[in-house]
């Protein structure tokens, strides 16, 4: 209270007048989060009748309904709302508030309106809801509503629609609701018949049965039907109680309700036969009993139900069924039906609508189908109908909705092509036969043709250029033949193509770019040549793109950019050639990417790292990429499969791929990779590296053992052929050294004895011992000196002689290795 009484202080001014409807709905204001500014407008300075959701009464001066429906609203419920004295209406449902529904909500005398649901409330029912004497409408369903519906609803007396579904809601239900004399739910006057307690349902002692009462329960309400529900001379007409716990047999009481019209036992777990006596009920014009356990057959006095129009039943047919003759509406899908359709079933001439699908029928369709003038639709998918459809079919003028899909019939789709008024026709996964009818084409409204996975032959009709309301058209897996012509380039609706699987050739049509409602486009696995049409980049709509096993060539266009909202691109298995286009990133919702088994040359652009999307694969193998894994694929933490094998890739793999988390399966085999692979790979098979002679690290041999292992993997040729050059060149150094050796000897030899001749002569005269050394340098043969030097004393000539050929040695030596160094 002091933070209210402050915040009253000090804003009051900002709010204004504390007595006028404004002020409150600014305070009221407060208490909510607004985070898209629904509340923007509602200011001081501004008539609040002019404000989002607010509608004042004729003099402008109070606020008459407050609507701010699904305004994305947070926060709680001011109990100040309750200031608002003449409001009639107050919707604040599809919100996100939390907290209880504020007691003082009591004191809107004059809300007509109260509607809360779906939201976050909590809290119980506030009993101070019962004082709402004019209360129309209630609806706090939804919610987060716990403990016990509160009696004092039953005190609005006026309430026609109440809504309690979704809560969190125990207990019984009062009996006090039986005083709500107008609620339309069960459509009475001015009484109601029916309260509960404990999941059954009870009568109220002061209410008395009227006409046309109705009972209506669905949500997990009850659990068990009482035995009096339908007492003597009872008026009930309508009892549905789908989608709640029954069980046990059927409950043969209600075959005492002889005026039951309609009956709706759906979605509960009644099991058992169903009893014979079911006949009795010859008023019923609707039966729905699907969505429960029931075995056995169904009894042929269902035939006695002549006013039956709709039976929805999880059973066996019996032959009787064609005593129906009111039949319009036949729902029996999702059993486990066997055995042959009854033909008795063609004489329910008024039948509209035939469901037999999702069951175990075997045998032909009837030929009596051929009388069910009125069918409009008829579906049979998913049992195991064989042989020819009969002719007679060929007679309903009126079908319009046909599914036969997963199937075994055979033959020619003719007999189906009798009507002018087809817009679904699916055929998927039989046997037919034969060509495509042209007939087909005279059904102008088709929106939706199937005929896949049969043996169709020859073209597609030219006619078929005069469908255009055609959005679904999926021939694919059959055997087809021809080119794409102009037949199907006007149908400018056609947002699905699938012509996959079949033996179509020629080029792919460029008209292709100007149907711009194409969101999936399938032509792989056929014969088409040429190039990928850039037009392509014109089907902004273009979910998938499959072009792959063809005979396609020349680049990929990088228009191929200009699908926004591609996710599946598909290109595998072609000829074709060039760089993969960066443009290529501003694909953005890429999550599957093939374009493996080409010839794409150079680099693998980085900018294919910005594609976060990507999750179901990345397929660039059997190419001849260059250059370097780009470490920006590191940044696709949702990538399932990397497959990168057979290229021409080189360099170390990025550490920044061992952050895949999400990877499975990784292909790196047969590129020129080297280095350690990141530790998160130790994980994947050894096959997914091998072919990679320079890459180490688990699961390969670790980086410190691979170069051993390399040695260990030389063939013998290969040794032999090492071992052959040692030894070869060996041989070669170690003859040159012993030359070297023999021609140092060879030549000091030459030294020594010239030495001796010349130095070592005594028994010479003394004259002759002079001499010139000009002479000495002769007689050691060699001419380092030339000059003519004075005589020498016979002693200075003999150490003279013995220095020079001391140094003629050395320099011979010397002149040796000089020679060796050139």
């Amino acid at each position: 209270m002091l933070f209210l009484t402050l915040l009253t202080t000090f804003f009051g001014p900002i709010l204004g007048d504390n007595s006028s409807d404004s002020y409150w709905l600014l305070r009221i204001k407060t208490e909510f989060v607004d985070p898209f500014g629904a509340l923007n407008n509602w200011l001081q300075e501004t008539s609040m009748c002019t404000w989002y959701g607010v509608t004042c009464t004729d003099d402008r001066n109070h606020v008459l309904s407050l609507n701010l429906s699904g305004s994305g609203l947070n926060g709680v419920i001011s109990p100040e709302i309750s200031k608002l004295t003449f409001l009639e209406r107050v919707d604040l449902s599809q919100n996100y508030l939390t907290g209880p529904i504020p007691p003082d909500i009591g004191k809107l005398q004059n809300l007509k309106e109260l509607l809360l649901f779906s939201n976050s409330l909590t809290g119980v029912i506030p009993l101070e809801i019962g004082l709402l004497k004019k209360l129309q409408v209630l609806r706090i369903g939804d919610n987060l509503l716990t403990g016990q519906i509160a009696p004092a609803i039953g005190n609005l007396t006026e309430l026609t629609v109440l809504g309690l579904a979704y809560c969190q809601l125990s207990g019984t239900v009062p009996k006090e609701i039986g005083n709500l004399k107008n609620l339309k739910f069960w459509t009475c006057s001015r009484i109601v018949l029916v309260g509960l307690y404990q999941k059954r349902l009870v009568a109220v002692d002061s209410c008395k049965i009227l006409q046309h009462q109705t009972i209506g329960l669905k949500g997990k309400f009850l659990d068990q039907i009482p035995e009096n529900l339908c007492i003597r001379n009872s008026n009930l007409r309508q009892l549905f109680l789908a989608d709640n716990d029954l069980s046990g047999d059927f409950p043969v009481d209600i075959l005492n309700c002889s005026s039951l019209q309609q009956l709706d036992l759906s979605g509960n777990n009644i099991g058992g036969s169903l009893p014979a006596d079911l006949g009795k009920l010859e008023s019923l014009t609707d039966l729905l009993l699907n969505n429960n356990s029931f075995t056995g057959i169904i009894p042929p006095e269902i035939g006695n139900m002549s006013n039956l129009e709709s039976l929805f039943l999880f059973g066996t047919i019996p032959p009787t069924i064609g005593k129906l003759k009111n039949l319009v509406l036949l729902q029996l899908r999702q059993n486990e039906l066997s055995g042959p359709i009854p033909s008795s079933l063609g004489y329910c001439r008024k039948l509209q609508r035939l469901v037999l699908a999702d069951n175990k029928l075997s045998g032909s369709v009837p030929s009596t189908f051929g009388f069910l003038s009125d069918l409009f639709l008829i579906t049979l998918y998913n049992n195991s109908l064989s042989g020819r459809l009969p002719q007679s079919l060929f007679h309903l003028k009126n079908l319009s909705i046909v599914n036969f899909s997963h199937n075994r019939l055979s033959g020619s789709i003719v007999p189906l092509t009798g009507s002018n008024s087809l817009t679904v026709l699916d055929l998927t996964n039989n046997s037919f036969s034969n060509n495509i009818p042209s007939q087909l084409a005279m059904s102008r409204n088709l929106t939706r043709l199937r005929l896949a996975h049969n043996s169709l032959t020859g073209n597609i009709p030219s006619e078929f250029s005069q469908l255009k309301e055609l959005h679904f058209l999926d021939l694919s897996f059959n055997n087809l033949t021809g080119e794409l012509e102009t037949e199907l380039s006007g149908l400018t609706k056609l947002g699905h193509l699938m012509l996959s699987n079949n033996h179509f050739s020629g080029t792919i049509p460029t008209w292709l770019g100007s149907i711009q409602e194409l969101g999936e486009l399938d032509l792989s696995s056929n014969n088409f040549s040429g190039s990928i049409p850039s037009e392509l980049g014109n089907c902004s709509r273009l979910l998938k793109l499959s072009l792959h096993s063809n005979r396609l060539s020349g680049p990929i266009p990088p228009e191929i950019g200009n699908l926004d909202f591609l996710n599946v691109l598909n290109l595998q298995k072609n000829n074709l050639s060039g760089s993969i286009p960066s443009t290529i990133q501003q694909c953005k919702k890429l999550y599957e990417l093939r374009l493996s088994e080409n010839s794409l040359t150079g680099p693998i652009p980085a900018e294919i790292g910005t594609l976060s999307e990507l999750q179901v694969i990345l397929d660039l193998s059997f190419n001849r990429l260059s250059g370097e894994i780009p470490s920006s694929i590191g940044t696709l933490v949702k990538l399932e499969r990397l497959n990168l094998s057979f290229n021409q890739l080189e360099g170390k793999v990025p550490a920044s791929l061992g952050k895949l988390s999400s990877l499975h399966r990784l292909n790196l085999s047969s590129n020129h990779l080297q280095g350690q692979l990141p530790p998160t790979f130790s994980g994947f098979p050894l096959s997914s590296f091998l072919g990679n002679d320079k890459l180490c690290g688990p699961p390969l041999l670790s980086c410190s053992e691979s170069s051993g292992h390399v040695r260990k993997w030389l063939s013998e040729s290969q040794v032999a052929g090492i071992i052959v050059a040692i030894v070869f060149t060996s041989t070669l150094i170690c003859l040159f050294l012993l030359y070297i050796m023999l021609r140092i000897w060879w030549n000091w030899r030459k030294v020594a004895i010239s030495c001796s001749e010349n130095g070592g002569s005594d028994h010479k005269n003394e004259e002759e011992e002079w001499v010139y050394r000009e002479e000495i340098i002769k007689n050691c043969d060699h001419h380092f000196w030339s000059s003519n030097s004075m005589a020498l004393m016979p002693s200075q000539a003999k150490q003279m002689s013995d220095a020079t050929c001391i140094f003629h040695f050395k320099l011979s030596s010397a002149s040796t290795k000089n020679n060796l160094m050139v």
